[in-house]
């Protein structure tokens, strides 16, 4: 028999390159993970490691073990969902989510705080997208809630499954003296001169912005490195450049900035999804987690609806 747990770290190593970064994730010491896979590999009698001066790599035989893991854990999580059912007292539980910081505020906290009333505590951290998905991966949380970046894995993954929860326009921030605050319509290039307020390291904004500008026929000027939104706002009140900000972002009152909706083409937004590990999506406590984040994600579209089709100050 196989034990799925070494095969987990197996798997966390074929998704991170190294053995360090496996131990990382997995928060094992190298020389634990390496242990692991030693064992994993006597119990199949074949070699799942060549080593290359302190680099390993995966075999043939390794790769080939890969191709049926996904299914081998999709069917371990359907199991553990069925079993779950069969647990009384209700739904309960503890329900793990991680995210970025505007998907948090906007979604998890209020569906956190609905899921009380089935007797499910929600633990949250923010993370970039693409550590959402090691945290999915390693075990770490059920339920990521992330945005489309070069970083999120194909559709067609079979280690998850997808759940659109909404499209998030992205509109122009800028200065409330700002010279394009006059105009009936607004379309991203007019503001190709602008210096932009973004972090360009470990931000999934920064990725959103080149590919929005890119599509709008410039590239931009990068001006202050800056990622929390309060902080951002306060940047572009005081003249120090503009933003792209995601229309569930909410503009601090007392900042004297305006937000433009784009028109024509491109108008960027962005599609927030919950991601689970593949087969888990029947449990009832994730279950639970879907329908709250989805219900979260229409009291949002229904704002959107408010919103006018000019400016919005604040």
């Amino acid at each position: 028999m196989i034990d799925l747990r070494r095969l987990q770290v197996l798997r966390v190593l074929a998704a991170s390159g190294t053995v360090t970064a496996a131990a990382r994730e997995l928060h094992l010491t190298p020389s634990a993970v390496s242990q692991q896979l030693r064992l994993l590999a006597a119990e199949l009698d074949v070699d799942l490691l060549s080593h290359e001066g302190r680099r390993v790599r995966l075999t043939p035989a390794a790769l080939a073990l890969l191709g049926h893991a996904d299914e081998l854990y999709a069917d371990w999580e359907r199991a553990r969902a069925d079993l779950a059912r069969y647990r009384g007292g209700g739904v309960g539980g503890i329900l793990r989510v991680c995210g970025v910081s505007s998907a948090i505020a906007a979604l998890v906290a209020p569906a956190a705080r609905a899921l009380r009333a089935e007797d499910i505590t929600v633990t949250v951290v923010e993370e970039e997208t693409k550590t959402c998905f090691d945290r999915l991966l390693s075990g770490e949380a059920e339920i990521a809630v992330v945005l489309p970046t070069p970083d999120v894995p194909p559709i067609d993954d079979t280690r998850f499954s997808r759940h659109v929860l909404l499209d998030d326009p992205q509109d122009l921030l800028v200065p409330s003296d700002h010279a394009l605050c006059g105009r009936a319509e607004v379309e991203l290039a007019d503001a190709a001169g602008e210096s932009w307020i973004v972090k360009t390291r470990d931000n999934d904004t920064y990725q959103l912005l080149l590919a929005a500008c890119a599509a709008a026929g410039f590239t931009p000027r990068i001006g202050p490195g800056v990622k929390e939104w309060f902080a951002v706002s306060a940047l572009v009140s005081s003249g120090l450049g503009v933003c792209l900000l995601p229309r569930m972002v909410p503009v601090p009152a007392e900042h004297a900035v305006t937000r433009l909706p784009l028109h024509r083409t491109p108008r960027p937004s962005r599609r927030i999804a919950a991601y689970v590990r593949r087969g888990s999506e029947n449990h009832p406590v994730l279950t639970a987690g879907i329908d709250a984040l989805n219900a979260a994600a229409r009291s949002i579209a229904i704002a959107d609806n408010s919103y006018p089709g000019d400016a919005i100050s604040r």
